[in-house]
């Protein structure tokens, strides 16, 4: 086993003997200005109670270059409090100006050094090697000034991705401002000054790479405690070599930028992708659960059998390579794409249901991603009738949850059939031993649950999904379609209140009489009396009484609105008269005749949203 040395320093005597590196594969700098606070008001409570006393802020992991400068080590753990103390001999140098402490914080902040072959060189003390960021804390050294005219000589020099590195700059003006305002005097700013660079001191402890990013494991940050995702980093770079650091590190981004970039969490991605990949059993006393936690994520990983099931350790670069694979279909889902990468009407579908509210369905497309085409969509038009019942009914999450990654395990064994015919079969006993019996359990849920609905009983998104696969049907039928096209084309209608929303007194008045018991603003809400209308036509029927907006609804492409006011009959056994049988027209505009619209709708809804067996071709 490699030597493990530890020292104690002082801030000064740290920054005078060592080099900082932090390593491009580590996360950036996270530090807001909480945590920056504390450790400065942590600094001035130990001061103030004596001067004497030595502030202890942790320990530092570091893990020695193996290149030829003497004292250049490696951030393993520690670089977010170091690079915070950095910072503040920056700003400590800008505020003393011209005074003699100048000379003792430069070479803290920058200096020059001889290598075994004689040459000079310049090297700052705490150099960040991700992103541009060494670019951002040399500018900050450079410019040696307030933190407005750092900002701005930051974005005269052009520094790509400034933006998304903003951090260090913040907490250089958060400790700039807390000593302007907390140590006016050159006194006080001395008497500081000398606590910080004797007083406040940590343990270094120093080891080879391997054995660094071991410890690494049992250690958090000040503030900012090690999630899962970055536990998982430090796992995947133990298995490589340093010189298959740069490549890892290039992978790893693929992993984590397409998911910042499109909002995504992270770690809900992860737990996803581990339960749609892996058969998830945890034992917990006497129980077994499928469901993997946040933070039951890296225990679960360093398990013996997992690790082994994973393979990250005999081929770390195919595991990262399978969590990018997984990355593309997982953001390809949430917009819409098929397991082809291509737009999907299905799967436009769900995420017009689903919304940013739910997405644990993606660990059943994460495990089904690799079905042959006409399977996946399938499988996608079938789950999202399932979803529907779920979703509507407002069913827990947690009964979703355990099952999914139960039946992700299922779907994970029929993708990896080789005859597409025994697939075909087993996905659709899978569909009907699952979504068909679920949507059945929750039928009379669900018909309870339309009932009650109004349009305050969901996000209106919801409510356009539901009105829009209604009106697509009847559309669909009355034209004799078979194969339904994408719902973009509803998206531009209008959510039409039959009975207005804001209504004119007379029509109030006459409701009220004709209506007794029943509450207008109740009515007037209800799934029942909502419809779908062009924007054009919307405007004309306005706020008028039922007589006068019927009028303007035949004219409406849509047969689900314009059957309101009228049935088209054409025929005797055409399409359009099959479906006529379903729906209605009304003469009078009632909360008897809202009542009725929403069963006829109900109704409806059980013919769009069901299961069916896929034939073989």
């Amino acid at each position: 086993m490699a030597k493990i040395e530890n020292f104690k320093y002082s801030v000064s005597e740290a920054f005078n003997e060592c080099f900082y590196i932090v390593p491009d594969y580590q996360r950036e700098y996270v530090w807001t200005d909480k945590e920056v606070e504390e450790l400065l008001e942590d600094i001035d409570e130990q001061m103030d109670g004596d001067t004497g006393r030595e502030y202890f802020i942790g320990t530092v992991l570091v893990s020695q270059t193996g290149h030829e400068e003497r004292n250049h080590y490696e951030l393993i753990d520690g670089q977010q409090r170091l690079t915070t103390l950095f910072l503040l001999l920056c700003a400590l140098r800008e505020r003393f100006h011209n005074h003699q402490q100048v000379q003792a914080l430069n070479p803290l902040i920058s200096s020059v050094y001889v290598d075994k072959e004689g040459n000079t060189r310049a090297s700052l003390k705490l150099e960040p090697r991700y992103e541009n960021a060494a670019e951002v804390v040399s500018k900050i050294v450079e410019t040696n000034s307030d933190p407005a005219t750092v900002r701005a000589r930051i974005r005269a020099a052009g520094v790509q991705n400034y933006g998304s590195l903003e951090k260090p700059v913040n907490a250089y003006d958060t400790i700039y401002q807390h000593l302007k305002d907390n140590y006016p005097d050159d006194a006080e700013l001395r008497k500081y000054w000398g606590y910080l660079a004797n007083e406040v001191v940590f343990i270094q402890i120093s080891t080879d790479l391997g054995n660094a990013l071991k410890i690494f494991e049992t250690i958090n940050e000040r503030g900012v405690s090690l999630n899962p995702m970055d536990l998982l980093k430090n796992l995947l770079f133990r298995q490589v070599s340093n010189q298959q650091f740069a490549v890892l590190r290039d992978e790893w981004k693929r992993i984590t930028k397409p998911l910042e970039k499109a909002n995504e969490k992270p770690l809900r991605f992860l737990r996803y992708f581990l339960m749609a990949n892996y058969e998830i059993r945890i034992k917990r006393g006497d129980k077994t659960e499928s469901v993997l936690r946040e933070d039951q994520i890296y225990d679960w990983l360093t398990e013996k059998q997992n690790a082994a099931r994973c393979e990250y350790t005999a081929k770390p670069f195919e595991f990262a390579r399978k969590i990018i694979h997984n990355v593309d279909y997982y953001l390809d889902f949430a917009r819409g794409y098929g397991n082809d990468g291509a737009p999907s009407i299905a799967m436009d579908n769900v995420k017009r249901l689903s919304g940013g509210a739910f997405s644990l369905h993606q660990m059943l497309l994460l495990a089904s991603a690799h079905f042959p085409k006409r399977l996946f969509d399938y499988f996608v038009e079938q789950l999202e009738s399932f979803l529907f019942y779920y979703i509507f009914t407002e069913t827990p999450t947690k009964e979703l949850e355990r099952n999914f990654s139960i039946w992700a395990d299922e779907l994970r064994a029929i993708g990896e059939l080789s005859d597409v015919e025994s697939q075909r079969e087993k996905l659709n006993h899978f569909v009907a031993d699952h979504f068909q019996k679920g949507m059945l359990a929750k039928e009379q849920a669900l018909t309870d649950a339309l009932r009650r609905y109004t349009l305050d009983s969901m996000q209106q998104y919801r409510t356009r999904y539901l009105l829009s696969k209604l009106t697509q049907f009847v559309d669909m039928a009355y034209k004799g379609q078979k194969t339904p096209g994408p719902l973009s084309e509803y998206a531009t209608l209008e959510i039409e209140h039959i009975l207005p929303d804001k209504p004119q007194a007379s029509l109030l008045e006459a409701w009220a009489h004709q209506n007794l018991g029943a509450p207008y603003d109740k009515y007037k809400i209800k799934l029942g009396n909502l419809t779908l209308l062009e924007k054009p036509i919307n405007i004309v029927a306005s706020n008028d009484f039922f007589s006068q907006k019927k009028q303007e609804y035949t004219k409406s492409q849509h047969y689900l609105t314009s059957s309101i006011a009228g049935i088209n009959v054409v025929g005797k056994n055409s399409s359009i008269n099959r479906i006529n049988t379903k729906l209605k027209a009304f003469d009078h505009w009632t909360a008897v005749s809202i009542d009725e619209r929403q069963e006829l709708l109900i109704g409806l809804a059980r013919e769009v949203w069901k299961t069916a067996p896929l034939d073989s071709d």
